[in-house]
């Protein structure tokens, strides 16, 4: 089960860290854009679009690693003074009956609307720059595929503390850039 995990949590936080990188281009896109706008009295017309664009798609490829981190919200007053496997059976119940369910729905309904833009070659309308939307739109999908397959190690980790294996805190990531 470890090789299935590790493999699983690998590639979340490639797309955590694909994920981190995101802002940076997003940070300098948005410094650009002030800069051309107030200094030069020049704006871009594509700031607003890209803008979001990156930063849904920093999000989206982050969701699935701040489950690995449990970084996600929990109301933890009860639940940290349980046992572990208590725990596991709460977080067990928690990802297979409400999160995993949700998450495969969400992904599939996700998948047809990438691929109706993709189909049609849909643009944003948005501004004057109006790019096709589908790469925007695939990102949505990859994200919530990430959380569906680290829902699953999550599952399977919880299955090991069942077993009675104890499971290591998440390793820290390094933020200095």
């Amino acid at each position: 089960m470890w090789t299935i995990i590790r493999s699983i949590e690998k590639i979340t936080r490639f797309f955590g860290f694909v994920g981190a990188w995101i802002v940076v281009v997003l940070i300098c896109a948005m410094v650009y854009e002030v800069l051309s706008r107030y200094l030069f009295r020049s704006p871009t017309f594509w700031a607003y679009e890209i803008g979001y664009m990156l930063m849904g798609a920093s999000f989206m490829f982050g969701i699935a690693f701040a489950l690995q981190m449990r970084r996600h919200i929990r109301v933890d007053f009860l639940y940290d003074s349980l046992s572990p496997k208590k725990q596991a059976l709460i977080d067990i119940i928690g990802y297979l009956f409400f999160l995993l369910p949700m998450v495969v729905w969400t992904t599939w309904g996700l998948w047809g609307y990438f691929y109706d833009a993709y189909k049609v070659g849909e643009v944003s309308g948005e501004s004057a720059w109006n790019p096709i939307i589908w790469p925007f739109r695939f990102t949505f999908v990859v994200g919530f595929a990430l959380l569906a397959i680290q829902t699953v190690a999550e599952i399977l980790k919880c299955i090991l503390i069942f077993k009675g294996e104890e499971i290591p805190e998440p390793e820290e990531v390094e933020t200095r850039i």
